[in-house]
């Protein structure tokens, strides 16, 4: 059941809880850890699942054995981000691995991307763009709650829609990104 809920002050709390184990197994595995998705910005209704990328050099076995001593498992049929129009087509530029926290754990999401492929940038900016944008932001979250009453029990069709209006958007993050000279910043974790 998809359920949009209006943002909770205390979703930044949480990430860094979910985070600071994740840092202290991976060491310097991990290049970065970031609270990505609806709940890192601020004011923004989302799902109540927190959304954790983590970023790294490369997909190698030493994360799945860091991760696993934490109680995640991979999920091997995600292997893949959404390719937004326009994107480049190599399937390695989309590349990801995908994790389930471990029984009894709040939801969260964790994905892990290798550093500098389009689809480690995406969710940062697409996230720093919201938080710059309070109209873009408030009418995605209409998006959502207005798919979320018509499609609560259809994922598929949740995110048939959900993908092309979030490549709307990330359509105009980038030419705000390109003018606003945007960067990552430091990572959250």
């Amino acid at each position: 059941m998809i359920v949009i809920v209006p943002y909770h002050p205390a979703w930044p709390e949480e990430f860094k809880a979910l985070a600071r184990p994740i840092r202290a197994a991976l060491g310097l595995l991990a290049l970065r850890i970031d609270h990505i998705g609806s709940t890192a910005v601020p004011g923004l209704a989302a799902k109540d699942i927190i959304d954790i990328q983590l970023t790294v050099a490369r997909l190698e076995p030493a994360i799945d054995e860091a991760l696993g001593t934490l109680g995640y498992h991979r999920v091997d049929s995600i292997s893949q981000d959404h390719i937004p129009p326009g994107g480049p087509d190599d399937p390695l530029a989309w590349a990801k691995w995908y994790y389930h926290p471990p029984e009894g754990m709040r939801p969260m999401h964790l994905h892990c991307r290798v550093a500098g492929r389009p689809n480690q940038r995406y969710p940062l900016l697409f996230r720093d763009y919201l938080r710059a944008s309070p109209a873009a932001a408030e009418a995605y979250a209409r998006v959502k709650i207005a798919l979320a009453r018509y499609h609560a029990s259809d994922a598929d069709g949740f995110y048939a829609v959900k993908d092309p209006a979030c490549d709307l958007i990330i359509a105009a993050a980038e030419l705000w990104a390109a003018t606003a000279g945007w960067q990552p910043g430091p990572a959250d974790a």
